[in-house]
């Protein structure tokens, strides 16, 4: 062999990329005795953007069974929704709550 002689090596390396989904979080409004069903289709409507008869819907079952879930979100927007429900109920005057529930 040449002593000038030059080699070139070239490796090849395979990478696998792993995208993991975002974990995800029910946003569930509960029912209290004092917000009104109007105010509850009002933030249905503004914050999680449902029609007027899903808004509707979901209000009546929030009033008969404690909860309902508006939305499934990552967390991030979950947690901004709550904070939304939250600065509206309070500029508003109500006692309205909405809470994070992770999704297994």
């Amino acid at each position: 062999m040449p002593s000038n002689a030059q080699f070139e090596t070239h490796t090849q390396t395979h990478t696998e990329v792993w995208v993991q989904e975002p974990k995800r979080y029910r946003v569930v409004l509960l029912n209290d005795d004092y917000s009104t069903q109007d105010f509850v289709i009002e933030v249905l409507q503004k914050i999680f953007g449902k029609n007027v008869e899903d808004s509707v819907n979901l209000m009546l079952q929030i009033h008969h069974n404690g909860r309902g879930v508006c939305g499934i979100y990552p967390y991030d927007i979950a947690e901004t929704k709550v904070a939304q429900v939250h600065k509206m109920a309070k500029d508003r005057q109500y006692p309205l709550r909405a809470i994070l529930e992770k999704v297994e």
